[in-house]
């Protein structure tokens, strides 16, 4: 697809018209950003962006796989995790509001900030690059989108990106893919939580056109 303004708009309004999880998610990208900006947040709403991250594919995540990772978040110190989000809250938080204007420029994270969320982020069991970039994506919802291999491959189609998706992805990695977001909002000017709604809903489909095509379809 190409990544006109057009058009992540209008696959960023099939998502909110046919995902099942999106009511849930608009609620917590207006609240996750004000929450974590404070003290007053348990471990469960703190362990909802994991247990996000792997349970929006709906079974085509291996089960094992993702209860092996909420375990190891549940096993984390709650202290430690409070201290991991402030200091990304911290690094990447700036002007986190979510709706369809571009990103505020004022004070933008810049590579160091989002080394540092990162850094801070994977220190916790339970959570690698994928994990700590949901985290960023509802800290700055106007600013990040999670890396994930249908948001990877819709702009990796759309000629944003080269590579295939890295199993897993570095921080580098992650840092290549938040440069080419970042360069599809600020041509397009939509925000970051209109453009992953729109990636996601392009990967699923692509996803689901290869599995329609056998084991020749093209990765």
């Amino acid at each position: 697809m190409n990544l006109t303004e057009s058009t992540i708009r209008d696959r960023a309004r099939e998502y909110a018209e046919s995902e099942p999880l999106y009511d849930v998610e608009r609620q917590h990208v207006e609240t996750v950003p004000k929450t974590f900006a404070g003290d007053e947040y348990g471990r469960r709403d703190a362990q909802w962006i994991v247990r996000w991250y792997f349970r929006r594919y709906f079974g085509e995540y291996p089960d094992r796989e993702r209860r092996e990772r909420e375990e190891a978040f549940r096993d984390n110190e709650f202290g430690d995790v409070m201290d991991a989000i402030r200091a990304a809250v911290d690094a990447v938080g700036k002007g986190s509001t979510a709706n369809d204007d571009p990103p505020n420029a004022d004070d933008p994270p810049d590579a160091d900030d989002i080394a540092g969320a990162l850094d801070a982020l994977t220190a916790l069991d339970g959570v690698d690059v994928a994990v700590a970039s949901g985290y960023l994506q509802f800290l700055a919802p106007s600013r990040f989108v999670a890396i994930d291999p249908r948001t990877w491959r819709a702009l990796k189609e759309a000629g944003e990106l080269d590579d295939p998706y890295p199993e897993p992805p570095s921080a580098a990695d992650y840092r290549r893919f938040d440069d080419a977001c970042r360069a599809v909002t600020a041509r397009t000017g939509v925000d970051a939580w209109t453009l992953y709604r729109a990636l996601w809903r392009s990967g699923a489909e692509l996803s689901d056109a290869d599995r329609g095509a056998g084991p020749d379809a093209s990765t």
